[in-house]
């Protein structure tokens, strides 16, 4: 599953963090959860609990079905 997150963090989330200043880097999948860490612009920013539920959260779980949540670091 942890290729699959890749797939969808790199065609689908990170151009559009990129296009703003920011980006995510996958840190590891354990069983239906995704940690992530929210890199450049998106670090400390005030949205970036908005961004990983309503953004990176949503399309990984529209994506992938397998997907419960994911947790920033």
């Amino acid at each position: 599953m942890k290729e699959k997150v890749a797939k969808v963090l790199n065609d689908r989330i990170r151009p559009a963090l990129q296009a703003d200043g920011g980006d995510v880097e996958l840190v590891d999948v354990e069983g239906g959860v995704v940690k992530v860490r929210l890199l450049g612009r998106c670090e400390g920013c005030p949205f970036s609990t908005m961004t990983i539920k309503m953004g990176v959260e949503r399309i990984l779980k529209e994506e992938i079905p397998e997907v419960e949540r994911v947790e920033a670091l």
